[in-house]
């Protein structure tokens, strides 16, 4: 049986996810804009939002539960970002349907598919010491699936010249994003009322 993870290897954790998400935002955001993906801007964005949220929880982790609850309940809002980015990228494309090019798509994709699931499994002891974990470690396990997804779109789109692989994996990761905003709410709240029951 594993000893419990140390506060010193949480934060090492931490920073380390955080650096990884935010490197490879400007990487997926700059290929988005130069092939004009929805997919893979909702993604960029997604990597954005979730260095955004490790920062956040490496700021937090001495904080007492009550305010880490708080601060949860507010990345569960920070969890639709990309979803909101998602929509106002696919409306555009839906006016412009062109297809991006599938070779940068999906080795972009590739890449992505790398960090998050990297990033995943690193998170994956820590997810049930807090709400604050939980929200980096449901944000990279989805974030997975839709790599998968983009990878796919990126495939499809070599034999089949069309705007329409893209934008669905695009609006994929949304609904990804807003049920992952769902659980990381439900899961503040109830450590919020659990801080609450313990300090009478």
């Amino acid at each position: 049986m594993n000893p419990p993870p140390t506060p010193s290897a949480l934060r090492r954790t931490t920073l380390l996810v955080a650096l990884l998400n935010l490197s490879y935002f400007g990487i997926e955001f700059a290929v988005a804009l130069l092939i004009g993906s929805v997919s893979l801007f909702a993604d960029s964005v997604d990597f954005l939002e979730d260095a955004s949220v490790n920062f956040l929880i490496l700021a937090a982790l001495n904080w007492p539960a009550r305010r880490r609850a708080n601060l949860g309940r507010l990345l569960a809002g920070v969890l639709l970002i990309p979803s909101i980015a998602t929509l106002w990228m696919a409306w555009h494309k839906f006016n412009v349907p062109l297809a991006p090019a599938p070779t940068l798509l999906t080795l972009t994709g590739a890449g992505a598919l790398a960090v998050n699931l990297s990033s995943a499994l690193m998170l994956a002891r820590y997810r049930r010491r807090s709400s604050l974990m939980r929200a980096a470690f449901l944000s990279a396990r989805n974030d997975v699936l839709a790599n998968i997804a983009i990878i796919a779109a990126g495939l499809t789109t070599v034999f089949y010249r069309s705007a329409w692989p893209d934008l669905i994996v695009g609006l994929g990761i949304a609904l990804l994003n807003a049920g992952a905003a769902r659980e990381v709410w439900q899961a503040a709240s109830k450590e919020h009322r659990s801080s609450i029951a313990s300090h009478g």
